[in-house]
């Protein structure tokens, strides 16, 4: 099963109005053409999991800018801080990927397109991800819906719940975004099913995500030849000292930690089975221990992946 390759099913129908949309004029919309466009990742939010505490990184959170098109996957605590931080205007956004349904990756996707809207959000944005997003969208939108309609009759804006598409990842499919092709691929992240890692190939560039997995060889024949994989991490030394620090968990949170994400040597083997060109982690497990540090990451990785390589921080970005 892990060896199909997923994308992006086009349900182009607005769920709040079940209006049709045009799917080739709004997928297409927010991408520059023509000229030579800087490719970049930022890498918003770099914690794995959601808890936050003094000294804390964000949870998970990534801006791909691609051949002219901003493309925002996942959306943690944090994602609208680290977007302005990059200089992106919310209203501006078009295309968002959520990887799978924990709260580190889609907890401020409501909170993000409510803020682009009073910055100036008229365009449609298209979401992608699991099956069930637009259930948390649902349930934003009627927590808001004071709000929203106060704004919409005091101060002339146009109906928020008129700008938001979403497309559920589930059938082996490709989307297209201009020159942007997307595919998923479905990892291993129990005990959750509809979980992916996504792959942005164009012409002269190739981004994947391996999205939260434990290991699985199938994912380097996903990544081939990319030239920068980005894979979550855990640090098997600091795992006993996060466990105590975690303070309200039991013996199954480290079950989880071992059935559900990969280590950084794991990461490595990847990256180096998949001859990418870069490797960097990111959904760092831990992200905050002061007494693990850049030096420990590097002894788990270069036994095995001796290539560029970046341990994430907020805020980093990769030019590629």
């Amino acid at each position: 099963m892990h060896a199909v390759f997923c994308a992006v099913v086009l349900k182009l129908a607005d769920r709040s109005s079940g209006k049709a949309v045009d799917g080739q004029e709004t997928h297409m919309r927010g991408c520059k053409r023509g000229g030579f466009a800087l490719n970049y990742l930022a890498l918003l939010g770099t914690k794995g999991g959601p808890a936050i505490r003094p000294g804390s990184t964000m949870p998970t959170a990534h801006l791909l800018h691609l051949e002219g098109c901003p493309i925002i996957i996942d959306c943690g605590l944090g994602v609208a801080r680290g977007l302005i931080d990059q200089g992106v205007a919310l209203k501006d956004i078009r295309h968002i990927f959520i990887t799978h349904l924990h709260s580190d990756h889609y907890l401020e996707l409501g909170p993000l397109l409510h803020t682009a809207w009073t910055a100036g959000l008229s365009n449609i944005v298209q979401i992608y991800g699991p099956a069930g997003l637009d259930a948390y969208w649902a349930g934003f939108l009627t927590s808001m819906q004071a709000d929203i309609d106060l704004r919409i009759a005091d101060e002339g804006r146009p109906d928020l719940r008129r700008l938001v598409r979403f497309h559920v990842i589930d059938t082996p499919d490709v989307v297209q975004l201009d020159d942007i092709q997307v595919s998923a691929l479905r990892n291993i992240h129990p005990p959750l099913v509809d979980t992916f890692a996504l792959s942005f190939k164009t012409a002269r560039s190739h981004v994947v995500f391996s999205g939260d997995t434990a290991y699985f060889p199938d994912l380097a024949g996903f990544t081939q030849g990319a030239d920068l994989l980005v894979h979550e991490a855990m640090l098997e030394a600091a795992i006993e000292a996060l466990l105590t620090r975690v303070g309200n968990g039991d013996e199954r949170l480290r079950t989880h930690f071992y059935a559900a994400h990969s280590t950084a040597a794991e990461a490595a083997k990847i990256a180096a089975a998949a001859n990418v060109k870069a490797l960097a982690l990111n959904h760092l497990i831990p992200s905050d221990d002061p007494d693990f540090g850049e030096a420990e990451w590097l002894a788990a990785i270069r036994p095995i992946w001796d290539g560029p390589f970046y341990l994430g921080h907020d805020g980093l970005r990769i030019a590629f």
